[in-house]
């Protein structure tokens, strides 16, 4: 009974092909084509989510404007271990993605990329981003990157387990995603203090809060494949109000990110209240009767969330540090 409910009020995705052999067809693609499907497929733009908190996070620690060669590394290491991530993801999930009709057509269960093809850009990436925290200690004498590189991975390539087994799984993705402004900062200082891990606290309470509005419009095949969410355990409606008490917890963390820093000043603030405004237009977007809007909730909200907030705060840091220059 309580599938058929579920039934009534999602709006299941239009059926796609049939998902073939994994890897069927891999051999006439060229690598660019190759390329270019994995891309794609692991979401590259999506990159956008952490990435603005993770370069925040650096000019913060910075007090301005980075070492270019720190900065760098600290590019090359969001890049790599993202993929690293999503390869993982991918891997992990490729059973179940062939089960749910809106990810069926992902290209491992579809048969335009093979396992091994994914398995090869996992150790080509995890290699690069242990090269690249390696140079944080022989060119900086900042040791922490290399230490915390392989735990560092292991975590972040452990979170589609989550869903096997706990409602939390959308929590372990925000601490994922979270981590990145707490190792640009450990990158830049070799020490941590408050304005990272308000951040982290933010960004895992905004992660959170996101991937169970996604999450809605897989509770039918969740509750089918036994997947653990917090919309296939309590219902959509339910779970859409859990979204709303975690993100109003995520504001509560940028207000004190704010007052730990006194380098983020009014333009800082200004994108706080713009996020208030763009996460309540995010919830109207989403109702349990109509999903229809996810993606726009989803994705466009929380990509002009996370640019802009990065961006008039990195703004904000570089006025400050112009201002004592001044004096």
């Amino acid at each position: 009974m309580r599938v058929l409910a579920l039934s009534r009020v999602i709006n299941a995705p239009s059926p796609l092909p049939s998902p073939g052999v994994p890897g069927e067809g891999v051999g006439s693609l060229s690598l660019g084509a190759k390329l270019d499907h994995f891309a794609r497929d692991i979401k590259i733009s999506h990159t956008v989510f952490a990435l603005p908190f993770a370069l925040l996070s650096t000019f913060l620690a910075a007090g301005g404007f980075p070492k270019l060669g720190v900065l760098g590394l600290i590019l090359v290491c969001m890049v790599t271990a993202r993929t690293v991530a999503m390869a993982s993801n991918r891997l992990l999930d490729a059973a179940l993605d062939a089960r749910n009709p809106r990810t069926a057509g992902r290209a491992i269960p579809s048969g335009r990329l093979s396992k091994r093809f994914y398995a090869i850009i996992l150790a080509a990436c995890g290699l690069a981003f242990l090269s690249a925290t390696a140079l944080f200690w022989f060119a900086y004498r900042n040791p922490y990157p290399i230490l915390l590189a392989l735990p560092v991975l292991l975590f972040l390539s452990a979170y589609p387990l989550l869903k096997r087994f706990t409602r939390l799984c959308h929590y372990y993705l925000g601490a994922a995603l979270a981590l990145a402004p707490v190792c640009a900062w450990l990158a830049v200082r070799g020490s941590l203090a408050a304005p990272p891990l308000w951040m982290a606290g933010a960004v895992l309470c905004w992660t959170a809060g996101f991937d169970i509005i996604y999450a809605c419009q897989d509770c039918l095949s969740d509750v089918e494949c036994g997947v653990f969410s917090v919309p296939s355990k309590i219902g959509v409606g339910p779970a859409l109000w859990v979204s709303r008490l975690t993100h109003v917890v995520c504001v509560g963390m940028l207000a004190a990110l704010g007052r730990s820093s006194p380098a983020l000043g009014a333009l800082y603030w200004t994108g706080v209240g713009i996020v208030v405004l763009l996460l309540v237009v995010e919830h109207t977007l989403v109702r349990p009767d109509d999903l229809s809007k996810v993606g726009l909730a989803f994705f466009t909200v929380n990509g002009i969330i996370s640019v802009l907030l990065g961006t008039l705060g990195i703004i904000d840091v570089f006025v400050d540090a112009l201002s004592l220059k001044a004096l």
